[in-house]
């Protein structure tokens, strides 16, 4: 290996050069159960979350509540009722979307996540 400083400089760069070695241990990582996310849908809920807060004028007033019910789990979704009408959208269309959307998230978890917008 050469020094780190010579590593991108001239035309002559390999790739070998930058490769680590086989037997190199480049990092290792303890898994605990705090480290290991085991709550259903909580992909679903993450992504409900971020979008719901990108959209409403009140982010800090996002709340996402995760119940689990017999079809895998429910997101109740509580923002602000001044931000009412952005989550929803004319004729439901944004609320329609989110729920498209977090189902597919919540599919990346083999969970059947649902969505309830609660006043």
């Amino acid at each position: 290996m050469t020094n780190d400083s010579t590593l991108f400089e001239g035309p002559n760069f390999s790739a070998a050069e930058t490769a680590a070695e086989p037997d190199e241990v480049l990092e290792t990582v303890e898994v605990t159960d705090e480290t290991v996310n085991t709550i259903d849908g909580s992909t679903a809920q993450a992504v409900l979350e971020h979008i719901a807060r990108s959209i409403v004028d009140d982010p800090s007033s996002v709340v996402v509540e995760a119940s689990p019910n017999r079809e895998g789990v429910k997101l109740s979704l509580h923002v602000n009722p001044d931000d009412m009408g952005r989550i929803i959208g004319k004729r439901g269309r944004v609320a329609q979307a989110l729920r498209t959307v977090v189902r597919a998230a919540g599919a990346h978890d083999d969970t059947n996540a649902s969505v309830d917008i609660v006043d």
